[in-house]
This record gives C-alpha cells, structure tokens and sequence, in this order.
C-alpha cells in the first residue's frame, strides 16, 4: 500500500505558472539604489555603484543563505550545510524549551499588544491597546508565581528595519518542507532579513 501511494504521489504533476519576478540588472539597481534618495547620499556615487553590484551579484545566483556550517551530530547527516542563522535560531528554540520544561520559576505568561499604534508615529499619541496589556501586565507580576513577557507589535512601524515576514504555508504542499524554526527566512540575496519571528520563537 506505502508503495501505490508513493507511485500515486510521483504521479501527480507539480503545478506552476505563476510566472517568472526575476527582475532585469537595470530594474533591480533601480529598485536599490532607491534607498539612498536622501541628498546626503550624493557624496558617495562609487560606493553605491560598487555595493550594487555586489548585491546584483548575489540576486543572480540566488545566494539564499551565504554562511553555511556543517550540521553536526544532532542531524541525520551530518556533513550536510546548513545555514548558520537558522542553527543559531535553533538552539535559542532548545534553550527556550529546556527552561519551559524545567520546574524551576514560576509560570510565564506572554501577553500581545496588536495595536499598530504607538506615540513615535501617528497620530503621537499612546494605543489604548497598549496601555491595557501594560496594566495587566502589572496585575500578572503582582501575582508571585507569574512573570510575563511583552511583545508589543507597534514595533512594526516604530522601529527601522522591524518586521515580520509572512509564512508561506510549505506545509500545505508537503509536511517535510516545512522546518522549526522556519527556514524561508532570512534570504539575503532578496533582501528578506530582519525577520523578527528568529527574535519571537522562544517565547512560544
């Protein structure tokens, strides 16, 4: 039976079509040099010139996670690369979960502001969400056995570079391409890094 299923499943077409976004050298140094609009940037045409092309190099050949490390003797094989980034999120992940598992300290409670308001942008003034989650905050820790972390998602829009990148649902298409941590991010070679989640898995 495990047979027919794997002839049935090779049997199934793979379906694409969406179409090609790979972007032309020009369009893409546009699209980058667009960041150093800034008259301050003026001074420094050859060094923008030089790191576009680097960067264009990179987007070329897809340089998806450019530091790599053997994966070591916790993986099936491990002379495999992997990315560094993703092994370093890993292991946060495990230190997380051995202090969760542990019946030392009290219980955690995470709490979520999700207003994107905050008072650094408009309309400058504080979210009513805000304040509510800092008061039960408040109300938790004067509770002895309770601690809380705070995750405050206003961040997206307060902070340079802060955000979160959206999952792609690779476990819809099949169970083992989906990875913990996730391994869609960061890809450098299109600019998708900071990824916040890397910073947030723990704390799940």
């Amino acid at each position: 039976m495990n047979q027919d299923r794997r002839e049935q499943a090779l049997a199934i077409p793979v379906r694409t079509g969406q179409g090609s976004t790979k972007l032309s050298r020009k369009e893409f140094e546009s699209r980058f040099t667009a960041q150093f609009y800034d008259p301050a940037f003026d001074v420094a045409p050859a060094e923008i010139q030089r790191l576009s092309s680097i960067v264009w190099e990179a987007y070329r050949e897809e340089r998806k996670s450019p530091r790599t490390r053997k994966a070591g003797p916790d993986f099936a094989n491990p002379e495999q690369e992997l990315a560094v980034e993703w092994l370093e999120s890993r292991a946060r992940i495990a230190a997380a979960q051995r202090q969760q598992q542990s019946d030392e300290g009290g219980s955690q409670v995470l709490l979520i502001s999700a207003s994107p308001r905050t008072d650094e942008t408009c309309p400058s003034e504080m979210a009513k969400t805000f304040r509510i989650a800092v008061a039960a905050g408040e109300c938790i820790e004067s509770i002895k056995e309770f601690s809380v972390d705070f995750l405050d998602l206003s961040q997206l829009n307060a902070e340079y570079g802060r955000r979160i990148l959206p999952c792609k649902a690779c476990v819809s298409t099949a169970m083992p391409l989906c990875h913990w941590p996730c391994s869609c991010y960061p890809n450098h070679y299109m600019g998708r890094i900071h990824d916040w989640m890397n910073d947030l898995y723990p704390l799940g």
